[in-house]
């Protein structure tokens, strides 16, 4: 007896129901190598330090762009990570009233170990998986990333 595939709405509720399954997950992973890298540390810092990491020194605005975050929400978790001396922030040399923050040395160390381990884990995970299958999945996420990226904002229609 074969499964039928499934088509039209059950399809989107499946994949519905997984992406919500792996966002889950991955807030609570965040979480716990935020707490990895310093155990103060709130769970969207992880992705933040991370941001960091890959961009280099941003303008505090833009952080807040990237993640979808009001100023203050950002304000706030950086400034937390600057008490915990893993970011810095200065004044823009171009614009004063612009503050730029980057990591510190001791907040790339931290995140770079941090980081490590999840690459191990990932690698431990994926281990048993064919390298073609590996390949397409990470194309699959990334087209799905690139989608997400511009699908906007969700709001409720007026009734």
């Amino acid at each position: 007896m074969t499964e039928e595939p499934m088509v039209g709405e059950s399809i989107f509720r499946a994949v519905e129901r997984e992406v919500t399954v792996l966002f889950r997950r991955g807030r609570a992973r965040s979480a716990e190598l935020s707490r990895l890298v310093h155990p103060q540390l709130e769970g969207l810092a992880y992705s933040l330090l991370a941001h960091l990491s890959e961009a280099g020194q941003v303008r505090v605005t833009d952080v807040g762009v990237h993640f979808g975050v009001g100023k203050a929400t950002v304000s706030r978790q950086i400034k937390a990570l600057e008490e915990l001396g893993l970011v810095e922030r200065e004044a823009d040399p171009l614009d004063g009233r612009v503050s730029l923050v980057s990591l510190t040395e001791d907040g790339a160390r931290r995140y770079r170990r941090a980081h490590e381990l999840r690459i191990a884990a990932f690698r431990s995970m994926l281990a048993g998986w064919d390298p073609g299958d590996l390949e397409t999945f990470a194309e699959l996420l990334a087209r799905f990333n690139e989608m997400a990226a511009g699908a906007g904002r969700l709001e409720l229609p007026p009734e």
